[in-house]
């Protein structure tokens, strides 16, 4: 008599989050304040606009421009400001950090933004180790938001997993 193989995984009921299913789908551009220091201490504000209306903003079209200062300077707010409306018609973000500060406030919006009703009273495996570099903030923030309204939440994939929380049980 044969033996009806049983796909535990499937029969487990899992709910699989894939959160490098998330990630950004627009490229990165960068704009390094230091480039227009006076003796990379100080941004003079006559010198910064022009500099800017030389600056060609359409090679950031569609992209995430990430605005930061890689020298020790002090940055006026206005300088941020005058970037921003500079790339915005071209742009598809401008974001004040780097690509770890954006990527780590992107995944907290996407664990912010998750309809907990689709997770609820169920068991979520967060999947790990995916192509692109998640932050590790965003299984943490992932981790906080589900926990209230789960089951369990595990890490790994699903024929392998690494138990992060079981609610308990009720008792009667």
């Amino acid at each position: 008599m044969a033996e009806t193989l049983t796909n535990r995984v499937a029969a487990a009921g899992l709910i699989t989050l894939k959160l490098e299913e998330h990630w950004p789908k627009a490229s990165f551009g960068t704009f390094d304040l230091k480039d227009y220091l006076f003796m990379e201490l100080i941004l003079k504000e006559k010198d910064f606009r022009a500099a800017l209306k030389e600056h060609d903003f359409s090679q950031y079209r569609d992209k995430i421009l990430l605005v930061f200062c890689s020298a020790d300077a002090i940055i006026p707010a206005w300088a941020y400001m005058l970037v921003a409306a500079a790339a915005s018609p071209f742009a598809a973000d401008v974001y004040q950090g780097q690509e770890e500060d954006f990527l780590r406030d992107h995944f907290r919006r996407v664990a912010d933004s998750l309809d907990l009703s689709d997770f609820e009273g169920k068991r979520v495996v967060v999947k790990g180790c995916g192509e692109k570099p998640v932050p590790a903030s965003a299984y943490l923030d992932v981790t906080a938001r589900l926990q209230p309204v789960v089951k369990s939440v595990m890490y790994g994939e699903p024929c392998s997993t690494l138990p992060v929380f079981k609610k308990p049980r009720e008792r009667k």
